[in-house]
């Protein structure tokens, strides 16, 4: 009895090898190409990998495998060389993690409805054109929850009022679910919002309604090239995207949002992140800061 057990024990043991082997698993990448790879990565789109190794192997690795490439070393040349439009959007989606959802980092929205939106509104009663961009919008549900904050505190004026908002991100599979704005709605929406600004689409699945989808534009952007918008902003949403940049990226990515801000606009940042190299920017609050 007890060597059949260990035969048995054998035989899976034998068969986990066998599995291993046939499953025909990449070479480790190398030092030189993990540094290829992560300048590149770095350069081009700010988005740093020093620390992430292990999850640019796991993350790329059937990737790899579904080109019929024979390593990382051969992956990190095409992307150098002939890599598309689609092959680096693969990549960053990839290695970044779109995460958001509604109603997020509520101290936020608290100041933008409770401070920042009655001062704009009053600074615009004239020409009645408000500036907003959304920089990093993954998803959606960040431009999308702006626009209804907007929306209930102008009510009935609402239609009077420009207030279009930019809202841009580096991945077209973020943008492309983004201009969808279908969702599993979570427990945090107000019940008056849910009957408001979303329909029903089936099974837990809702869409925004039409109108807070028309007032987001969403646009394909890069945040290392400059910005040359036509018009500069009355406030700037850019929250858990300077995670991924080093410091020296963050610093010119905040002079670049300065310079792209009206005197006396905003910039809001994840309550995760901070501002702590030089800026020109003045704290007004925890994630906060005005021109």
């Amino acid at each position: 009895m007890e060597k059949e057990k260990k035969e048995q024990r054998g035989q899976v043991e034998f068969s986990a090898q066998s599995i291993e082997k046939t499953a025909g698993a990449l070479p480790s990448i190398t030092d030189g190409d993990f540094r290829r790879l992560v300048a590149f990565v770095q350069n081009k789109y700010g988005i740093d990998l020093r620390q992430k190794r292990q999850l640019i192997t796991s993350r790329l690795t059937n990737t790899i495998k579904g080109m019929g490439l024979s390593g990382f070393k051969e992956y990190v040349d095409f992307i150098m060389t002939k890599g598309t439009g689609d092959d680096i959007n693969h990549l960053l989606s990839k290695l970044t993690t779109n995460y958001t959802y509604f109603m997020r980092e509520m101290t936020a929205f608290d100041c933008f409805k409770g401070r920042i939106l009655p001062d704009l509104v009053k600074r615009h009663q004239r020409d009645k054109n408000l500036s907003i961009w959304s920089a990093g919008c993954s998803s959606g549900e960040e431009p999308y929850n702006i626009t209804m904050y907007m929306f209930d505190y102008l009510g009935a004026q609402a239609s009077g009022w420009d207030t279009r908002i930019l809202a841009t991100d580096l991945s077209m599979d973020a943008l492309s679910k983004a201009q969808k704005g279908i969702y599993e709605l979570p427990d945090s929406i107000p019940p008056d919002w849910k009957k408001k600004y979303f329909q029903s689409v089936g099974g837990h699945n809702y869409q925004v309604t039409p109108a807070v989808r028309n007032n987001v534009i969403f646009r394909q952007f890069n945040l290392m090239e400059p910005i040359k918008f036509k018009r500069k902003f009355d406030l700037i949403f850019c929250r858990n995207v300077m995670i991924y940049f080093d410091q020296e990226t963050k610093n010119a990515l905040t002079e670049r949002f300065y310079d792209a801000t009206v005197p006396g606009g905003y910039l809001i940042i994840s309550t995760s992140e901070n501002l702590t190299g030089p800026t020109r920017y003045k704290r007004i609050g925890p994630s906060i800061f005005q021109k």
